[in-house]
């Protein structure tokens, strides 16, 4: 399994948008079997504009594949209306120690 954190800062008044989307998203990739497994969505406390997408999966081969998707080209290309700057993502590796 690795865990993806998503970053982004959402544009002033585009905040209920941006997580109602995130809803979505999240109910269309359950039932998609792409190997996503659950992605939960975090607010900056000090600036309620920035938000974190915690998502799981069942590989990265699954993470990449959905990174190249028509799907996800067609999320990023609405995003680029309500998203302020260059959102970003970083991957991490469940270590069993």
């Amino acid at each position: 399994m690795i865990n993806v954190g998503l970053y982004y800062r959402v544009k002033e008044g585009h905040e209920k948008e941006f997580e109602e989307i995130f809803k979505k998203v999240v109910e269309t990739l359950k039932l998609a079997n792409v190997g996503f497994i659950d992605g939960k969505l975090y607010k900056n406390v000090d600036n309620p504009r920035e938000y974190m997408i915690y998502s799981e999966w069942k590989d990265l081969d699954s993470f990449r594949k959905f990174m190249l998707s028509r799907e996800f080209k067609n999320t990023t290309d609405y995003g680029k209306q309500i998203i302020e700057g260059r959102p970003y993502h970083r991957i991490f590796q469940e270590i069993n120690a």
